[in-house]
């Protein structure tokens, strides 16, 4: 197949890269800046400059692909929420999908889109269970998610299949959430936040990754899809399982107030209790290689 990719030299992205390089795909990355893509990526994968979120030539090669994998977008984890943050975020995914998808109308052939989402889709629901039919919830994160999944399904007007993975907080010791994590319990500052109760609806970076070829294989496959384990544990949980693979203790408790105060609306990130399930993904048959977080902890620490 030819696929076109947006962030794919990101956390997720060079992950997703590999693996559809492997299997004999004809991959283009959209990238910024072209040599220091090439260094990242696998050997035969092309590095095609230009920026998703303003329009230009890169789009040709997007009318060219059988399918587009969209995961780029401005971390929502790195630096403070200011106003100017908070207009990267949201201008990095809308500006970027719907450029993508003006691009995809304009094919000769049929497409499929994968685009990214987030699991902050739910905002904060407590302890309900929560499936791809589920309401969206309120707070930034989840405004932000569905307008980024409208934007997205605005190629279904096309006749596109489109795929929105809401992806929970990937665990990968090259990024993301879990080096913080790791670096505050060996520091000895580590702890549960807020009451602890929340829901993190987490996935292994490996299994996103396939996860990812998977709905992309199946043409049967639209809609949302939740990309997160089964069994979700509660954050405070989530703590003492991974301060016990380090042999650490996790003595601290940082209450929600404080967090708050803090962090202002970037709260919503560790505060919001998201019970996602992967019900889509389960019904097609996915089998996730690290749905235990101890044994993925394993798998990404070392054991």
């Amino acid at each position: 197949m030819r696929i076109f990719v947006t962030g794919g030299t990101g956390l997720v992205g060079r992950r997703v890269v590999g693996l559809l390089a492997a299997r004999g795909d004809q991959v283009t990355c959209l990238t910024r800046d072209p040599a220091a893509a090439s260094a990242k990526l696998p050997a035969g994968v092309e590095a095609c400059e230009g920026d998703p979120a303003v329009g230009g030539p890169w789009q040709d090669r997007v009318r060219e692909a059988d399918a587009v994998i969209n995961l780029a977008g401005e971390s929502v984890g790195e630096g403070l929420w200011t106003r100017g943050k908070l207009r990267r975020i949201r201008r990095s995914r809308l500006a970027g999908t719907r450029n993508l998808v003006a691009a995809i109308a304009e094919a000769d052939h049929p497409v499929t889109l994968v685009s990214a989402s987030a699991a902050g889709y739910y905002g904060d629901q407590g302890d309900r269970a929560l499936a791809e039919n589920a309401p969206p919830g309120d707070g930034f994160l989840a405004r932000l998610a569905v307008e980024w999944e409208n934007a997205a399904r605005e190629a279904e007007r096309e006749s596109v299949r489109v795929v929105l993975v809401r992806i929970g907080a990937v665990l990968d010791p090259a990024g993301g959430m879990l080096p913080k994590l790791v670096g505050s319990l060996r520091t000895g500052l580590g702890g549960h936040l807020g009451s602890g109760r929340q829901y993190v609806p987490w996935i292994h970076g490996g299994d996103l990754a396939r996860a990812i070829l998977f709905v992309l294989d199946r043409p049967g496959l639209a809609g949302p899809v939740n990309a997160v384990v089964p069994d979700p544990p509660r954050q405070a949980e989530f703590t003492a399982i991974l301060a016990r693979r380090l042999g650490k203790a996790a003595p601290l408790a940082v209450p929600a107030f404080a967090l708050r105060l803090l962090l202002g609306r970037k709260s919503e990130l560790v505060l919001a209790s998201q019970r996602a399930v992967p019900s889509a993904l389960r019904a097609a048959g996915f089998r996730f290689e690290h749905g235990d977080l101890d044994a993925a902890l394993a798998d990404l620490l070392g054991a």
